[in-house]
């Protein structure tokens, strides 16, 4: 089964591309870049940055924690053909895509997916990792942070989906709760939230090379509609939140509680058959 991630252009994707190319067969990478900024940051946003440096400093060096992990343990994304671009939408990225003749393709932590990308139709399909539980967490920036910062940490979990146009929107392949000891810290939380995701995707890649008609794929307004965040809803006050949540200790208190078991059973999670023999 020949695979183009298509992904950004950070460390845990590279963690991942090397996951993937140790055990399947890695056509190639597209890596998007970011952006570069067209105008200046208005005095608003420069304000916002200088608080969450002073204040909120704690998220983003969870963040920062998780990326020196991969960099450490990854030096450099597996040795095959490679795109660099801005776009994963671009007419540039489809054509090196289609010259690699893929089975499959993989989306991580890309902008949104554009209609016209579909037209790629590779035979066994596109799938997605959210790192979220869906349908329950969608969006961003962060789905683990909402869960902390909402007192949802029954939520914190992984969804591979096929793709479709929307955020976090297609058909559920697979989503799985991440587990915690009540010990963790930010660093370890989001480590272990993030690990969880590899691990899933590769045990859905298994299931899709061994028997494609074995995949699921369940409509996500057939569990429940689900809450969609967006950057603008990360306020100072949920930023609070999360800090409170972590530095009192409620986390911690929280994750071995029959409430916790409790919220964990009444989640509808989509599991994935078993895969023997791949």
């Amino acid at each position: 089964m020949r695979i183009v991630l298509v992904a950004g252009n950070q460390p845990n994707q590279k963690a991942l591309a090397n996951k993937v190319a140790a055990e399947f067969e890695l056509a190639g990478v597209v890596l998007e870049k970011s952006a570069p900024p067209v105008k200046k940051a208005s005095l608003e946003k420069v304000l916002k940055k200088l608080k969450d440096l002073l204040f909120f400093k704690r998220i983003a060096d969870a963040w920062k924690s998780l990326m020196a992990y991969y960099n450490e343990k990854y030096a450099a994304f597996p040795a095959v053909k490679t795109f660099f671009t801005e776009s994963a939408n671009s007419p540039e990225t489809f054509e090196f895509i289609k010259a690699l003749k893929p089975d499959l393709i993989m989306i991580s932590g890309t902008s949104l997916i554009r209609k016209p990308f579909f037209e790629l139709n590779p035979p066994k399909g596109i799938v997605n990792l959210h790192t979220g539980l869906s349908p329950y967490v969608k969006g961003g920036p962060n789905c683990t942070n909402w869960c902390l910062a909402n007192n949802e940490f029954h939520l914190i979990g992984n969804t591979i989906m096929w793709l479709s146009v929307g955020i976090d929107s297609g058909n559920i392949i697979t989503t799985e709760f991440v587990d915690f000891t009540g010990k963790e810290d930010l660093n370890a939380i989001h480590r272990k939230v993030m690990e969880d995701a590899h691990a899933l995707y590769l045990k859905a890649l298994r299931l899709i090379r061994k028997d494609a008609s074995r995949v699921p794929s369940i409509k996500q307004a057939e569990i429940t509609k689900g809450a969609l965040y967006t950057n603008k809803m990360w306020t100072e006050d949920k930023k609070r939140a999360l800090l409170s949540n972590i530095k009192n200790g409620r986390f911690n208190k929280v994750i071995n509680s029959e409430e916790f078991k409790s919220r964990r059973a009444s989640i509808k999670t989509v599991p994935l058959p078993a895969v023997s023999g791949s």
